[in-house]
Protein backbone atom coordinates (compact mmCIF):
# COMPACT_ATOMS: atom_id res chain seq x y z
CA UNK A 1 0.00 0.00 0.00
CA UNK A 2 2.94 2.38 0.53
CA UNK A 3 4.38 2.03 -2.71
CA UNK A 4 0.53 2.46 -4.35
CA UNK A 5 -0.04 6.18 -2.50
CA UNK A 6 3.93 6.91 -3.45
CA UNK A 7 3.55 6.27 -7.88
CA UNK A 8 0.19 8.03 -7.68
CA UNK A 9 0.91 10.96 -6.01
CA UNK A 10 4.17 11.08 -8.64
CA UNK A 11 1.74 10.33 -11.29
CA UNK A 12 -0.60 13.47 -9.89
CA UNK A 13 1.25 15.94 -10.43
CA UNK A 14 2.54 15.16 -14.41
CA UNK A 15 -1.81 15.33 -14.96
CA UNK A 16 -3.43 18.46 -16.33
CA UNK A 17 -6.95 19.54 -16.86
CA UNK A 18 -6.31 20.81 -19.69
CA UNK A 19 -6.15 18.70 -22.60
CA UNK A 20 -2.85 18.27 -24.45
CA UNK A 21 -3.52 19.38 -27.70
CA UNK A 22 -5.58 22.86 -26.46
CA UNK A 23 -2.06 23.60 -24.12
CA UNK A 24 0.17 22.12 -26.88
CA UNK A 25 -1.50 23.09 -30.15
CA UNK A 26 -0.06 21.70 -33.50
CA UNK A 27 0.77 24.21 -35.79
CA UNK A 28 -1.04 24.21 -38.99
CA UNK A 29 1.19 22.82 -41.52
CA UNK A 30 -0.55 25.51 -44.30
CA UNK A 31 1.76 28.17 -42.25
CA UNK A 32 4.92 26.94 -43.30
CA UNK A 33 3.18 26.53 -47.01
CA UNK A 34 1.28 29.34 -48.18
CA UNK A 35 2.14 31.97 -45.69
CA UNK A 36 5.15 33.48 -46.90
CA UNK A 37 4.10 33.30 -50.99
CA UNK A 38 1.27 35.56 -49.97
CA UNK A 39 3.70 37.47 -48.37
CA UNK A 40 6.33 37.43 -51.13
CA UNK A 41 3.59 38.31 -53.81
CA UNK A 42 2.16 41.14 -51.55
CA UNK A 43 5.64 42.28 -51.97
CA UNK A 44 6.08 41.91 -55.56
CA UNK A 45 3.12 43.45 -56.67
CA UNK A 46 4.17 46.65 -54.76
CA UNK A 47 7.43 46.85 -56.07
CA UNK A 48 6.23 46.17 -59.56
CA UNK A 49 3.86 49.16 -59.10
CA UNK A 50 6.16 51.40 -57.71
CA UNK A 51 8.43 50.82 -60.21
CA UNK A 52 6.16 51.38 -62.85
CA UNK A 53 5.54 54.56 -61.50
CA UNK A 54 8.89 55.49 -61.24
CA UNK A 55 8.74 54.83 -65.02
CA UNK A 56 6.34 56.94 -65.77
CA UNK A 57 8.03 59.70 -63.81
CA UNK A 58 11.42 59.14 -65.49
CA UNK A 59 9.43 59.53 -68.78
CA UNK A 60 7.79 62.57 -68.00
CA UNK A 61 10.85 64.16 -67.13
CA UNK A 62 12.56 63.05 -70.48
CA UNK A 63 10.36 64.33 -72.43
CA UNK A 64 10.52 67.54 -70.29
CA UNK A 65 14.11 67.91 -70.72
CA UNK A 66 13.92 67.06 -74.62
CA UNK A 67 11.47 69.91 -74.88
CA UNK A 68 13.91 71.98 -73.10
CA UNK A 69 17.09 70.78 -74.99
CA UNK A 70 15.04 71.79 -78.17
CA UNK A 71 14.24 75.25 -77.11
CA UNK A 72 17.86 75.71 -76.20
CA UNK A 73 19.33 74.29 -79.44
CA UNK A 74 16.79 75.28 -81.83
CA UNK A 75 14.32 73.58 -83.66
CA UNK A 76 14.65 70.09 -84.48
CA UNK A 77 12.22 70.08 -87.14
CA UNK A 78 13.46 69.46 -90.31
CA UNK A 79 10.58 71.50 -92.46
CA UNK A 80 11.87 74.21 -90.60
CA UNK A 81 15.44 74.00 -91.91
CA UNK A 82 14.57 72.92 -95.67
CA UNK A 83 13.82 75.18 -98.50
CA UNK A 84 13.04 74.44 -102.37
CA UNK A 85 14.71 71.10 -101.61
CA UNK A 86 18.02 72.20 -99.85
CA UNK A 87 19.37 73.27 -96.27
CA UNK A 88 18.79 76.91 -95.42
CA UNK A 89 22.37 78.06 -95.29
CA UNK A 90 25.13 78.27 -98.16
CA UNK A 91 29.03 78.54 -97.59
CA UNK A 92 31.47 80.07 -99.72
CA UNK A 93 34.78 81.48 -100.01
CA UNK A 94 35.16 85.14 -101.08
CA UNK A 95 38.13 84.30 -104.00
CA UNK A 96 36.39 84.41 -107.62
CA UNK A 97 37.27 80.80 -108.05
CA UNK A 98 34.26 79.33 -107.75
CA UNK A 99 32.09 76.73 -109.77
CA UNK A 100 29.75 73.69 -109.15
CA UNK A 101 30.58 71.39 -106.75
CA UNK A 102 30.88 68.00 -109.16
CA UNK A 103 29.53 69.64 -111.77
CA UNK A 104 26.04 68.92 -110.31
CA UNK A 105 24.53 72.17 -111.33
CA UNK A 106 24.86 74.93 -114.20
CA UNK A 107 26.51 78.38 -113.32
CA UNK A 108 23.59 81.12 -114.42
CA UNK A 109 24.23 82.93 -116.95
CA UNK A 110 23.39 86.43 -114.60
CA UNK A 111 23.60 85.90 -110.95
CA UNK A 112 21.32 88.92 -110.11
CA UNK A 113 18.58 87.54 -112.41
CA UNK A 114 17.91 85.01 -110.49
CA UNK A 115 14.76 84.68 -108.74
CA UNK A 116 15.55 81.75 -106.64
CA UNK A 117 16.03 82.17 -102.51
CA UNK A 118 19.27 80.64 -102.66
CA UNK A 119 22.31 83.03 -103.92
CA UNK A 120 23.80 79.94 -105.95
CA UNK A 121 22.01 76.95 -107.53
CA UNK A 122 23.78 73.97 -105.12
CA UNK A 123 26.85 73.69 -103.45
CA UNK A 124 30.36 75.14 -104.54
CA UNK A 125 33.93 74.29 -105.23
CA UNK A 126 36.69 76.86 -104.92
CA UNK A 127 40.73 77.43 -105.69
CA UNK A 128 42.71 78.93 -102.79
CA UNK A 129 46.20 79.89 -104.06
CA UNK A 130 48.18 80.64 -100.78
CA UNK A 131 51.77 82.44 -100.48
CA UNK A 132 53.44 80.31 -97.83
CA UNK A 133 52.25 78.99 -94.10
CA UNK A 134 49.95 81.39 -92.46
CA UNK A 135 48.32 82.72 -95.16
CA UNK A 136 44.83 83.05 -94.75
CA UNK A 137 41.16 83.27 -96.61
CA UNK A 138 37.44 84.24 -95.83
CA UNK A 139 34.79 81.71 -95.27
CA UNK A 140 31.15 82.68 -95.30
CA UNK A 141 27.83 81.25 -94.45
CA UNK A 142 25.03 82.99 -95.70
CA UNK A 143 21.02 82.16 -93.58
CA UNK A 144 18.62 82.04 -96.17
CA UNK A 145 15.75 80.97 -93.56
CA UNK A 146 13.52 82.22 -91.66
CA UNK A 147 15.09 81.06 -88.36
CA UNK A 148 18.09 81.23 -86.52
CA UNK A 149 21.12 78.91 -86.84
CA UNK A 150 23.04 76.96 -84.88
CA UNK A 151 25.77 75.14 -86.98
CA UNK A 152 28.64 73.11 -86.32
CA UNK A 153 31.42 73.86 -89.12
CA UNK A 154 34.19 71.13 -89.42
CA UNK A 155 37.79 71.40 -92.03
CA UNK A 156 37.70 68.08 -93.00
CA UNK A 157 41.41 67.32 -94.03
CA UNK A 158 44.69 68.24 -92.63
CA UNK A 159 46.75 71.67 -92.58
CA UNK A 160 43.80 73.97 -92.16
CA UNK A 161 42.39 75.68 -89.23
CA UNK A 162 39.65 78.49 -87.93
CA UNK A 163 41.40 81.22 -86.64
CA UNK A 164 39.04 82.43 -84.11
CA UNK A 165 38.82 78.70 -82.31
CA UNK A 166 42.73 77.77 -83.14
CA UNK A 167 41.40 74.30 -84.03
CA UNK A 168 39.99 72.72 -87.10
CA UNK A 169 35.90 72.87 -86.14
CA UNK A 170 34.09 75.86 -84.49
CA UNK A 171 30.22 76.16 -83.66
CA UNK A 172 28.49 79.68 -84.30
CA UNK A 173 25.69 80.17 -82.40
CA UNK A 174 22.28 82.19 -83.67
CA UNK A 175 23.39 83.15 -87.28
CA UNK A 176 19.70 85.65 -87.65
CA UNK A 177 17.19 84.78 -90.36
CA UNK A 178 18.94 86.58 -94.22
CA UNK A 179 22.19 87.26 -91.78
CA UNK A 180 25.60 86.62 -93.11
CA UNK A 181 28.83 84.85 -90.81
CA UNK A 182 32.15 85.55 -91.90
CA UNK A 183 35.36 83.12 -90.26
CA UNK A 184 38.61 83.53 -91.33
CA UNK A 185 40.77 80.14 -92.27
CA UNK A 186 44.88 79.96 -91.69
CA UNK A 187 47.03 77.48 -93.53
CA UNK A 188 48.96 75.88 -90.68
CA UNK A 189 51.82 74.57 -93.22
CA UNK A 190 53.18 75.10 -96.39
CA UNK A 191 50.59 72.82 -99.07
CA UNK A 192 52.08 71.82 -102.07
CA UNK A 193 48.74 71.36 -103.59
CA UNK A 194 45.45 69.57 -101.02
CA UNK A 195 42.08 69.60 -101.19
CA UNK A 196 39.88 69.86 -98.02
CA UNK A 197 36.26 70.14 -97.37
CA UNK A 198 34.79 72.51 -95.02
CA UNK A 199 31.07 71.04 -93.81
CA UNK A 200 28.55 72.83 -91.98
CA UNK A 201 26.18 70.93 -90.36
CA UNK A 202 23.22 71.80 -88.09
CA UNK A 203 24.17 71.51 -84.52
CA UNK A 204 20.96 69.19 -83.61
CA UNK A 205 20.22 67.44 -86.93
CA UNK A 206 23.64 66.64 -87.89
CA UNK A 207 22.70 65.03 -91.20
CA UNK A 208 21.58 68.28 -92.39
CA UNK A 209 24.96 69.41 -93.95
CA UNK A 210 26.24 71.32 -96.69
CA UNK A 211 29.85 71.16 -98.00
CA UNK A 212 32.25 73.38 -99.67
CA UNK A 213 35.32 71.99 -101.43
CA UNK A 214 38.56 73.84 -101.27
CA UNK A 215 41.63 72.95 -103.58
CA UNK A 216 44.35 74.49 -102.04
CA UNK A 217 48.26 75.65 -103.78
CA UNK A 218 51.23 76.90 -103.41
CA UNK A 219 51.07 80.25 -105.70
CA UNK A 220 54.32 81.68 -107.27
CA UNK A 221 56.13 83.70 -104.66
CA UNK A 222 56.39 83.16 -101.12
CA UNK A 223 55.65 85.94 -98.29
CA UNK A 224 56.38 86.88 -95.29
CA UNK A 225 53.78 89.19 -94.13
CA UNK A 226 50.05 87.61 -94.11
CA UNK A 227 46.77 89.66 -93.90
CA UNK A 228 44.68 88.60 -91.22
CA UNK A 229 41.48 89.72 -89.66
CA UNK A 230 42.13 93.03 -87.56
CA UNK A 231 45.12 94.01 -89.47
CA UNK A 232 45.53 97.63 -91.32
CA UNK A 233 46.39 97.90 -95.14
CA UNK A 234 46.23 100.19 -97.77
CA UNK A 235 45.00 98.52 -100.76
CA UNK A 236 44.23 99.71 -104.30
CA UNK A 237 41.08 98.53 -105.35
CA UNK A 238 38.66 98.26 -108.40
CA UNK A 239 34.91 97.36 -108.56
CA UNK A 240 32.72 96.19 -111.46
CA UNK A 241 29.36 94.29 -111.64
CA UNK A 242 30.16 91.11 -112.00
CA UNK A 243 27.20 90.09 -114.19
CA UNK A 244 27.50 93.10 -117.29
CA UNK A 245 31.52 93.22 -116.63
CA UNK A 246 30.85 97.08 -116.26
CA UNK A 247 33.76 99.20 -114.20
CA UNK A 248 31.76 101.10 -110.78
CA UNK A 249 34.63 102.55 -109.22
CA UNK A 250 38.45 102.61 -108.56
CA UNK A 251 40.83 104.10 -105.95
CA UNK A 252 42.73 103.43 -102.74
CA UNK A 253 41.49 102.59 -99.22
CA UNK A 254 42.92 102.03 -95.86
CA UNK A 255 41.01 99.25 -94.39
CA UNK A 256 40.73 96.78 -91.33
CA UNK A 257 40.82 93.30 -92.56
CA UNK A 258 37.64 92.08 -91.63
CA UNK A 259 36.10 95.81 -90.03
CA UNK A 260 34.87 97.25 -93.26
CA UNK A 261 34.61 101.05 -92.98
CA UNK A 262 32.61 101.26 -96.04
CA UNK A 263 28.82 99.99 -96.13
CA UNK A 264 30.13 96.66 -97.94
CA UNK A 265 30.22 94.21 -96.00
CA UNK A 266 32.85 92.31 -97.68
CA UNK A 267 35.04 94.39 -98.76
CA UNK A 268 37.18 94.25 -95.63
CA UNK A 269 37.31 90.17 -95.04
CA UNK A 270 37.92 90.63 -99.14
CA UNK A 271 41.43 92.06 -97.67
CA UNK A 272 42.24 88.69 -95.95
CA UNK A 273 44.58 86.51 -97.73
CA UNK A 274 46.44 89.45 -99.28
CA UNK A 275 50.44 89.21 -98.78
CA UNK A 276 53.69 91.24 -98.60
CA UNK A 277 57.71 91.06 -97.91
CA UNK A 278 58.83 92.32 -94.96
CA UNK A 279 59.50 95.65 -95.89
CA UNK A 280 55.65 96.03 -95.66
CA UNK A 281 55.58 98.54 -98.68
CA UNK A 282 57.54 100.91 -97.02
CA UNK A 283 60.94 100.18 -98.21
CA UNK A 284 62.89 102.36 -99.40
CA UNK A 285 63.45 102.54 -102.69
CA UNK A 286 60.09 101.22 -102.87
CA UNK A 287 59.55 97.46 -103.96
CA UNK A 288 56.51 96.42 -104.91
CA UNK A 289 56.24 93.08 -103.29
CA UNK A 290 52.06 93.20 -102.72
CA UNK A 291 50.23 90.62 -103.51
CA UNK A 292 46.83 90.80 -105.45
CA UNK A 293 43.45 88.83 -105.75
CA UNK A 294 39.79 89.44 -106.63
CA UNK A 295 36.82 88.44 -104.44
CA UNK A 296 33.25 87.91 -105.82
CA UNK A 297 30.79 89.63 -103.70
CA UNK A 298 26.81 88.69 -103.79
CA UNK A 299 23.84 91.28 -102.58
CA UNK A 300 23.80 90.37 -99.14
CA UNK A 301 27.50 91.45 -98.29
CA UNK A 302 27.30 94.13 -100.61
CA UNK A 303 25.00 96.82 -101.01
CA UNK A 304 22.09 94.09 -100.52
CA UNK A 305 21.42 95.85 -96.76
CA UNK A 306 21.10 99.49 -98.30
CA UNK A 307 17.67 99.52 -98.73
CA UNK A 308 17.01 101.48 -102.29
CA UNK A 309 20.59 102.16 -103.49
CA UNK A 310 21.15 101.24 -107.18
CA UNK A 311 23.41 98.52 -106.45
CA UNK A 312 21.14 96.98 -103.76
CA UNK A 313 20.73 93.55 -106.27
CA UNK A 314 24.43 93.66 -107.68
CA UNK A 315 26.88 90.93 -107.40
CA UNK A 316 30.25 92.87 -106.78
CA UNK A 317 33.64 91.71 -108.35
CA UNK A 318 36.47 93.43 -106.46
CA UNK A 319 40.08 93.33 -107.74
CA UNK A 320 42.36 94.09 -104.25
CA UNK A 321 46.40 95.15 -104.94
CA UNK A 322 47.96 95.54 -101.32
CA UNK A 323 50.01 98.19 -101.26
CA UNK A 324 51.17 98.95 -97.76
CA UNK A 325 50.27 97.10 -94.32
CA UNK A 326 50.51 99.14 -91.65
CA UNK A 327 52.78 98.30 -88.63
CA UNK A 328 50.77 97.48 -85.53
CA UNK A 329 51.83 97.55 -81.55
Amino acid sequence: MKYAITSAIVTRSWISDTPDEVEHPPIPLGLNEMTVPRVTIVLSISTLLLLISSSVWLALSAISFLEDLDETFGSNEIELLEMEGRWVWEVDLLFDTCRSREDSWNWPSNLSDQDDTFLYPGELECDWEHQGEGDGASVVVYNRGGTDLDLLLEINGEGVIFSESGENNIIINQIGANESKFLEIILQEDIEDRGVSIIASHTSVMQAEVRLDVQIYRGPQEKDVHIGESDSVEVEYTVWNYDTGDELDSGTWIESAGEPRWSIEGFGWSVIGLDIDNDRGSGMPVIDTGTSHITLLPPPIGYGNSEGHELQHTWLKFELKLERALATD
